[in-house]
């Protein structure tokens, strides 16, 4: 890219593949997205991460999958992760790419006298999005098949995008998928509002915050590491300092302006920072995730980075 709007920012008009970006709204399309995976095996596996995640996973059956939080005992965010019953004694946790160290380290610390292992897998993950994906991916006892080996097959559903996420050793894109690269994902995933390790959720994260409670919170489960908060704002009504939201930028408004951490203000109040950035073909604009002071409520005018305009919207933005 180079010349015009956006050139060297990542989020102009050329930034992204219009047949890569229609094949994972509208079709199928596969991407690496780098996940880290661990395996917890023992007999104690899932009761030890019963107390420690947030979702219940007693009902979960062999090949089964739930979003859930891995938080500090002070109720903030350590790590969003999904959480698969590989068989009785093994469970397999996966992250945001590079985040798998520091949750294995997380499980690690309140490790005390279980009867359970936790280890890094040399796994990839291959998301394979769009109202066809799950067609084009082969079932077989409660895995999948692709090009003769078996992989975890799971089913995603976030704000509309949908498809199936190929974890294992050695995963291969489905026959008929069309390769995307990171930057037709983006466009999607910021589009949808899903948030993602390092940029939406760290260590400062609450999870009211970034509208996760409702897909990763059991309310009528047992205790686990970090609850306290959890509830107190659940009782409260999740009233929160922040909220994530969706940036639409005006017409012709500079991509250059929508970086992350870039600030958000109104009359000159700084209301908020971006997190995510995008082009959005689906919208013709600049598109971006942002956390916004409560006070600003959908839709409302945000100046983005002292030089742009942009319309703050609930998300999903399409």
């Amino acid at each position: 890219m180079s010349g015009g709007p956006g050139a060297g920012t990542g989020v102009g008009p050329s930034a992204v593949v219009p047949a890569q970006y229609e094949a994972l709204r509208r079709g199928a399309g596969v991407v690496d997205l780098g996940r880290d995976a661990l395996a917890v095996h023992g007999p104690d596996a899932l009761d030890y991460l019963q107390g420690q995640l947030s979702q219940d996973l007693t009902p979960l059956g062999v090949g089964a999958s739930t979003w859930s939080l891995l938080l500090s005992p002070q109720g903030k965010l350590d790590a969003l992760v999904r959480v698969t019953r590989a068989d009785v004694e093994r469970v397999v946790i996966d992250v945001d790419g590079g985040f798998g160290e520091a949750t294995r380290q997380r499980l690690e610390r309140f490790r005390l006298r279980v009867k359970a292992t936790v280890e890094p897998l040399a796994w990839r993950c291959l998301a394979v999005r769009g109202p066809h994906a799950a067609s084009l991916v082969v079932p077989v006892d409660g895995a999948a098949a692709t090009a003769g080996a078996p992989v975890l097959a799971l089913p995603f559903d976030w704000n509309g995008v949908v498809g199936v996420d190929l974890l294992g050793p050695a995963p291969a894109a489905p026959a008929g998928a069309v390769a995307c690269d990171r930057a037709a994902w983006e466009a999607v995933r910021v589009e949808a509002g899903i948030p993602v390790m390092g940029a939406e959720l760290d260590e400062r994260t609450i999870a009211a915050e970034a509208g996760l409670v409702e897909r990763t919170v059991s309310f009528t489960k047992g205790c686990f590491t970090g609850q306290e908060l959890v509830a107190r704002l659940d009782a409260r009504g999740n009233r929160v300092a922040r909220h994530l939201r969706g940036l639409v930028g005006e017409e012709g408004a500079d991509p250059g302006a929508f970086v992350p951490g870039a600030g958000l203000s109104q009359e000159d109040k700084a209301v908020g920072a971006v997190t995510s950035a995008a082009w959005s073909p689906g919208l013709g604009r600049v598109v971006a995730l942002a956390y916004l002071h409560r006070s600003v409520a959908p839709p409302a005018a945000v100046t983005v980075g002292g030089r742009a305009r942009a319309e703050v919207r609930d998300l999903p933005l399409l």
